[in-house]
């Protein structure tokens, strides 16, 4: 079977929906991501648009049903597929689905809280390195205690992931 790779960037546009289907949680959700281009006068009219059904399986259910909703701009990877079925006058339909392998939130258009920490980083000398409340972190963020980045929660946009 061949499969497409695909990345879509865009906004969750339906309220996620968790269910079982068989032995096996999905997280289902439709995601939209629109285009725009420059006219010659310089500006900006709206392109097409991509709507797709985006399904979670496996691990990613957590991360993504604990840290994602409608309305949030997300990075999704993962695999397409069409789906074929027939509407109710009976008419032949087709949609858009994508199996995914990654989903995270889109960080040129949110700011984001890491809640799990990571394993334990090593420096290049191999010990581990360790940081303090005091330690800057990359944008001038500051990390707790637990090296975790630390980024302040009244921040326009902010997603727990």
């Amino acid at each position: 079977m061949f499969e497409t790779p695909i990345t879509v960037v865009g906004t969750i546009v339906t309220n996620p929906e968790r269910r079982w289907v068989g032995d096996q949680e999905l997280f289902k959700f439709r995601v939209a991501s629109n285009s725009r281009r420059r006219t010659a006068d310089g500006t900006w009219e709206p392109g097409n648009s991509l709507y797709a059904t985006v399904n979670c399986w496996g691990r990613l259910v957590t991360g993504v049903g604990a840290g994602l909703g409608k309305g949030d701009s997300v990075i999704v990877v993962g695999y397409v597929y069409t789906s074929e079925y027939d509407d109710r006058e009976g008419n032949r339909r087709s949609s858009l689905e994508i199996r995914a392998t990654a989903v995270g939130p889109d960080l040129a258009r949110c700011i984001v809280r890491i809640e799990q920490r990571r394993h334990p980083e090593f420096s290049s000398a191999g010990g581990e390195v360790t940081r303090s409340e005091d330690t800057d972190v990359a944008g001038g963020h500051r990390a707790d205690a637990d090296g975790d980045r630390v980024i302040a929660p009244d921040e326009p946009g902010l997603v727990t992931a």
